[in-house]
């Protein structure tokens, strides 16, 4: 069987993937990806990108049930769920086939097929590419970056069926809108899918392990969001978890335990949001030093494994699963590979987390609960949408920006946030951590009017004092 000679080898073409392969190209190594599914990965095909599109369309549905705040008569409004669909389906497809250009781009090989390490030794690693089950190609390379990314973890003897009981994937692509759901996860995916399902009319109910939804994020941005699902109609169970599911011949009844006392429900259908795990099987991992744990693969700072050669980046390493991050990654370790100055450690303090619902959330850094835990003495700032001009114009008038910072260095040390577009504003603290700003140059900074970034700056005096607006 014919071999190519590498210079790198990325397995996987999720973005953490292509993007690994792009750079390596950029600094001129030999490069090809292989990648079984669809170039893009989960996040473009399946995840992040076409939920974005599912959501916009549940989004300005909302907004046409309350034309008549904005003065303007809408009557009769309506969806078809199949068109919303298919503009999701569109928006992936025409992303995936922009991923490709950019690899043909700079001259990186794609290579259709599974991947897997099949020998070889440092300096010289080899790769053989399968399809439908059966070798067809073998790599060498000196370098390969395992980039195979993340599957929907399943819980025991509720498995989704496609059916009744719907993964992610099956939840992007319902035929029909049920009259009732159950989302069994509060994280970042579950809520997701509860605005949406929500805003398109079903009746939905989320039920989370822990004491509240949303438990990665502050508690008061989690107490905030809580409320305002509430307002919206969405039902949440906490401190709970599902213990059975029996399903029928058009639904399903779950029976949850908690703390006050077990119940019975019964939907349509059900979202299972209990997080991931991470792709490590059938890789060849086990002809190599590179060692797992708890479903990922270990990794130092730069991204290596203990095989000499052999790196890992994005979901399958582990949290936070976040397309950014994997990205990110990508950078790091090729640069580091070829031994690129001002390279740094991945800062998991400076990632942004987004979650798309309606109120959006985002955030970064610590939480206010974190800080203290750390035994910082703290100064936290609080705005409110309320006091925004811009908000009031807008009618999003429900949401808060909360920053924190070291009171004895000024250090920003996080920044949570919801309310309307704050996944677009949360950038701005994201830079002013990388840049190590301090309270200081951030009231320095002129933040232009009218806009809902003023908040960001009003946040920042509040925890000092100084706030005009409120």
């Amino acid at each position: 069987m014919e071999k190519k000679q590498y210079d790198l080898v990325v397995i996987g073409g999720g973005p953490g993937g292509y993007v690994a392969a792009i750079r390596a190209a950029q600094l001129k190594m030999k490069t090809a990806v292989v990648e079984a599914n669809h170039l893009g990965g989960i996040c473009l095909n399946w995840g992040c990108i076409p939920t974005k599109a599912l959501l916009r369309s549940a989004e300005i549905y909302s907004y046409l049930h309350k034309a008549e705040d904005y003065g303007l008569i809408v009557s009769g409004a309506s969806f078809d769920i199949s068109k919303v669909v298919q503009r999701s389906r569109n928006v992936a497809k025409k992303l995936s086939t922009g991923v490709q250009h950019l690899l043909k781009k700079n001259n990186v090989d794609v290579v259709d097929g599974h991947g897997k390490l099949s020998g070889g030794q440092a300096g010289s690693h080899e790769i053989t590419v399968e399809k439908n089950g059966k070798p067809h190609l073998d790599l060498v390379a000196k370098h390969v970056i395992l980039a195979t990314g993340a599957r929907a973890r399943e819980l025991p003897h509720m498995e989704s069926d496609g059916k009744l009981i719907w993964s992610y994937k099956d939840a992007m692509v319902p035929e029909v809108v049920p009259k009732s759901l159950l989302v069994i996860g509060s994280g970042a995916i579950g809520i997701e899918f509860a605005s949406f399902f929500r805003n398109l009319g079903a009746e939905v109910t989320v039920v989370e392990m822990l004491d509240r939804i949303l438990p990665t994020e502050d508690y008061e941005i989690s107490a905030f969001a809580q409320k305002e699902f509430e307002k919206q109609g969405i039902t949440f169970i906490t401190g709970a978890k599902v213990s059975d599911l029996k399903k029928g011949a058009k639904t399903v009844t779950a029976q949850i335990e908690s703390a006050d006392k077990p119940r019975r429900i019964t939907v349509d259908r059900i979202v299972m949001a209990v997080g991931i795990v991470g792709n490590t099987e059938n890789l060849g991992l086990e002809k190599t030093k590179v060692k797992t744990e708890n479903g990922h693969i270990v990794v130092d700072e730069w991204l290596r494994t203990d095989e000499i050669g052999i790196h890992a980046i994005g979901d399958v390493v582990g949290a936070p699963w976040l397309a950014h991050k994997a990205s990110h990654e990508a950078i790091i370790c090729v640069d580091k590979i070829m031994k690129q100055k001002d390279v740094h450690p991945l800062e998991i303090t400076n990632i942004p987390s987004c979650t798309y619902c309606m109120p959006q959330i985002a955030s970064v850094g610590l939480t206010e609960e974190a800080a203290k835990v750390e035994g910082r003495q703290i100064s936290v700032g609080r705005f409110p949408f309320m006091g925004n001009g811009k908000a009031i114009a807008l009618g999003e008038e429900e949401g808060l920006i909360k920053t924190i910072f070291d009171r004895e260095t000024g250090e920003l040390l996080g920044a949570h946030m919801i309310g309307a577009e704050v996944t677009e504003l949360i950038h701005g603290y994201g830079l002013a951590k990388t840049l190590e700003t301090t309270e200081k140059e951030l009231m320095s900074t002129i933040f232009p009017h009218p806009t809902l970034s003023e908040m960001m700056h009003e946040s920042v005096l509040d925890a000092y004092g100084r706030a005009i607006h409120i």
